[in-house]
């Protein structure tokens, strides 16, 4: 049998949450079968139990996960959360609070605060002015509160088993439920009017649904520096050079992530140059501050590497009845911005009041499923095609590797310096609290203009002739940059 984690009987709500709880444990069988318990697949489980949905969520291994991405969470992620009713799994967890982001550009600074936002003071009239913040944390311990969360709802039997398959109708595509296997000898399945495959960026359904493949062009390799001296605390330190851009942010009281990328082919990270830990050791350690380089040095000694690759997969429609595919098994953006959870728990709300029995009363009833994930898909973009575009955009920009990108990268840096809206609105839109696609569209291009102006002027007067060619082929690189992820988020 496989192993079923699940409140008591005692904490159900009356006889037919009893019958449900019944259905899922010994038949196998519910409104929602949700395969994976991650950050999306737990808090989109507790959403459609609060609404009153019977829920089977499957699990590989309920241990806490570990893991070197998904440690930052933005303020629109925040946001999210609290409307959900899960602000209390940051609780508890040693959280940081995030208030922006610092980006080091060779030995100069810049801080990006996160935008200030006016609040209501208790239930009186009066409003007093805040700052945005995020969070950042141990991924594991973060997804076990959720799944904690999960665990402790009426609504929901939480099965630790492997899915190995996905049941179809035999006379036609619909999805009816999944196969699985526990401890590697007992097989099982399980069934509901709904399957929701939330499996991570490596996917093992994700092709059979969805012709889009994930395109890597780097990885991060990550380590964990103990008692770090950040250039900003309570910020994103990324940090721009002659390389790659390193990112670096505080998951804990003492503990700082450090996340560096590394392109694929790169010539110091080759075997003869001694890999990655050569590259780290001999080129990125020297372009660090100060501060950072003896815990780098420390963790590095160590020998503590891990490694995640940077994958971009552009959203598809779900257009199969009976399965929805959600998290970063549908859509993944490079995790330099730290948009992925923050995206995952904006689609839950989204989905959730989509799928609400108000919306969609019989779940198998599955056209009008599709027809609102069709919906889903449109309604999504407000938050997620900024988050996607900025994150592939920025990435761009900050790994330069050619001289119209490192003249767009030194705009962007200038362009922040300018303060006031030049970084308020752009932060914004990272921080996923200004939900305007025009308005990142608006700065990009102002960044690209601004890279210009600086090229004429520092190539002066007598290169001007010349100036006019180069501004033509950084504001056609600019173009190069942004408009393919425009394009694939105009796909369906």
């Amino acid at each position: 049998m496989p192993l079923i984690l699940d409140s008591s009987s005692e904490s159900s709500m009356g006889s037919e949450p009893d019958l449900q709880e019944e259905r899922r444990r010994l038949h196998h069988e519910a409104d929602v079968v949700i395969i994976g318990a991650g950050v999306l697949g737990s808090a989109l489980a507790v959403a459609l139990a609060n609404q009153g949905r019977s829920v089977i969520l499957l699990e590989k291994s309920l241990k806490e996960p570990d893991r070197i991405v998904g440690e930052l969470l933005q303020p629109g992620g925040v946001q999210a959360l609290t409307k959900l009713g899960l602000r209390h799994t940051l609780d508890d967890i040693d959280a940081i609070p995030v208030t922006g982001y610092t980006v080091i550009y060779y030995d100069e600074h810049v801080p990006i605060p996160y935008p200030v936002i006016a609040s209501q003071v208790s239930d009186r009239a009066e409003k007093q002015l805040c700052k945005y913040e995020g969070r950042s944390f141990h991924h594991g311990r973060f997804v076990s509160k959720l799944r904690a969360a999960a665990l402790a709802h009426p609504n929901i039997t939480v099965f630790e088993t492997e899915v190995t398959s996905i049941i179809t109708s035999s006379h036609n595509t619909q999805v009816l439920g999944v196969e699985s296997i526990t401890r590697k000898t007992h097989k099982d399945c399980f069934f509901g009017s709904l399957t929701v495959v939330c499996d991570g960026y490596a996917s093992k359904f994700r092709k059979s649904y969805i012709h889009h493949t994930p395109r890597v062009k780097s990885k991060f390799w990550g380590m964990e520096l103990i008692d770090c001296q950040i250039p900003t605390s309570h910020h994103g330190n990324v940090v721009l050079g002659d390389n790659s851009p390193v990112l670096l942010y505080q998951i804990g009281s003492h503990e700082t992530r450090v996340l560096v990328d590394v392109p694929e082919g790169l010539p110091s990270a080759s075997t003869a140059n001694g890999g990655v830990k050569g590259h780290l050791q001999n080129v990125v350690l020297p372009s660090l501050p100060k501060t950072v380089q003896p815990s780098f040095k420390a963790a590095l000694e160590k020998g503590s590497l891990r490694s995640m690759p940077n994958s971009f997969l552009p959203p598809s429609t779900n257009k199969t009845p009976g399965v929805a595919i959600l998290g970063d098994a549908l859509n993944m953006r490079h995790p330099l911005t730290g948009g992925g959870m923050t995206v995952a728990l904006n689609d839950v709300l989204l989905v959730s009041e989509l799928l609400s029995p108000e919306n969609v009363p019989d779940l198998y009833d599955t056209q009008v499923v599709l027809k609102q994930l069709r919906a889903f898909h449109w309604r999504r973009k407000s938050v997620t095609s900024i988050v996607n575009i900025l994150a592939q955009a920025l990435y761009s920009l900050f790994a330069a590797d050619d001289w119209q990108l490192k003249y767009l990268q030194r705009g962007c840096f200038r362009y922040f310096q300018l303060g006031g809206k030049c970084i308020s609105e752009p932060v914004g839109l990272l921080g996923a609290v200004i939900h305007q696609p025009f308005v990142l569209f608006y700065h990009f291009f102002s960044v690209a203009l601004f890279s210009i102006w600086i090229l004429i002027k520092e190539n002066g007067v007598l290169m001007f002739p010349i100036s006019l060619i180069q501004a033509v082929l950084v504001f056609a690189k600019a173009c190069e940059v942004i408009f393919p992820y425009i394009f694939a988020e105009l796909r369906s």
